[in-house]
């Protein structure tokens, strides 16, 4: 008696193993609501509580439509440092994540499945601040202007996702979560989320445009509403990109070295 050969399954792709890892983290990140809840709302409740009472700002469109693009980069901002920092730093702690690593699937999957799931809960968290900006504001953009914002908003999320990434590897869950929230106001403020940075004293708007949170502003603005580009600021965006992807690499590989020597 003769067996026919039984093919072998093949092995799933890397895009597939991406789409896998992404869909599962969002669903694990659901599974907390609050999590979700306060990514979505606490930019939205800031635009409620800081730009609407402010008529001044709120009925000219100039002023109202850069407090919407500053409060979605500080959606998008906060979205990635909680997501990357505290995703990471709970991963070291729990036995799962040593699991994870001697399966067959490429790290890069896990790196893009992370990412994707970070930039579709930061697409969720900036719905609210421009539905809100719209109807209640004089806020306003043309539709192709508006998709140039959102591509511009990714390009500027990829620092803070590094910034995030750092903080992960270099510290506990506990004190990631204490740095993350000390980094993140720091961000907003010096980086005139909050604040138009017109406001500022002169010495406070050049220390501004060494940070990253005023470069993601002013560039968002930009593919907005138009204009020149200054040079510090797409500068400072590939700066802060590579300074931090080299300070993620070195603590991974050495958070690697600890636990798996």
């Amino acid at each position: 008696m003769t067996y026919a050969p039984v093919p072998a399954a093949s092995a799933p792709s890397t895009l597939r193993l991406t789409a896998l890892h992404a869909k599962y983290t969002l669903i694990e990140t659901f599974r907390v609501p609050i999590a979700v809840i306060g990514t979505v709302v606490f930019p939205a409740l800031a635009l409620l509580f800081f730009v609407v009472p402010q008529r001044s700002v709120a009925d000219v469109a100039l002023y109202a439509t850069q407090a919407v693009i500053s409060l979605s980069v500080f959606a998008v901002m906060a979205n990635s440092l909680f997501s990357f920092g505290l995703t990471i730093s709970e991963s070291r702690e729990k036995p799962w994540d040593p699991y994870l690593r001697t399966l067959p699937a490429p790290g890069i999957a896990r790196v893009f499945g992370q990412i994707l799931s970070t930039g579709a809960l930061g697409l969720v968290a900036v719905l609210p601040v421009v539905v809100l900006g719209g109807l209640l504001t004089a806020a306003e953009a043309p539709p192709l202007r508006i998709g140039a914002g959102i591509l511009a908003l990714a390009v500027a999320a990829i620092p803070f996702m590094l910034i995030g990434t750092a903080i992960g590897y270099a510290l506990p869950f506990k004190a990631a979560i204490a740095v993350i929230q000390i980094v993140m106001f720091a961000l907003a403020f010096v980086g005139g989320l909050f604040l138009p940075p017109v406001l500022f004293a002169d010495w406070l708007n050049d220390l501004s445009k060494f940070t990253p949170s005023r470069q993601a502003r002013e560039f968002v603005i930009w593919a907005v509403e138009g204009g020149t580009l200054e040079w510090w600021v797409w500068a400072g965006i590939a700066t802060w990109t590579v300074v931090m992807l080299v300070a993620s690499l070195a603590l991974y590989r050495r958070d690697e070295g600890r636990r798996y020597r």
